[in-house]
């Protein structure tokens, strides 16, 4: 194979990721550049998420993606300073409605959209990692987890695998 790995596609197979549901996203920065932001408060104080411009622009267009995409629902989430957690809802389409997109034109068009805008503002020349990690949420413990996850990410920073 010369040294080159087969790669582990990421979405689970016979699944339907334009179906309703809630889904968990992760998607990271270009080498896990911190250009998100930073995250400020020790000891007393909270732990928050202070972003940068760039990490402004990622959210809007995150928050945009509502009003772009009828379907979608953007229910919870943190920018970290190199990575963002996410949990959509897409909204069960009415009958004979046009085709929904899936998660994936949901998060291609939100990365297209907010690297575009770092890259003409002069922000960052690349912003995001080519891929992004998905799950399925199952059910409503799984959504609590989730959201648990997403709410206390800030406090456990020095901690997170995305740390370094």
């Amino acid at each position: 194979m010369s040294g080159m790995e087969i790669r582990k596609h990421p979405r689970l197979k016979d699944s339907d990721y334009a179906a309703g549901g809630a889904y968990f996203v992760t998607v990271c920065t270009h080498v896990k550049a911190k250009t998100l932001g930073s995250v400020v408060g020790r000891g007393l104080a909270p732990a928050v998420p202070r972003l940068t411009d760039c990490g402004r622009i990622v959210e809007q267009q995150l928050l945009d993606l509502e009003n772009r995409f009828k379907h979608i629902k953007v229910d919870k989430y943190v920018i970290m300073p190199n990575h963002v957690h996410v949990i959509f809802i897409v909204m069960p389409a009415a009958a004979g409605a046009s085709p929904r997109p899936t998660v994936s034109d949901v998060i291609c068009a939100w990365k297209s959209l907010s690297a575009r805008r770092c890259k003409t503002e002069g922000k960052c020349q690349k912003l995001w990692q080519s891929s992004f990690y998905d799950h399925i949420i199952r059910d409503e413990n799984d959504y609590l987890t989730r959201w648990n996850y997403i709410d206390t990410n800030p406090a456990r920073w020095a901690e997170d695998e995305y740390y370094s």
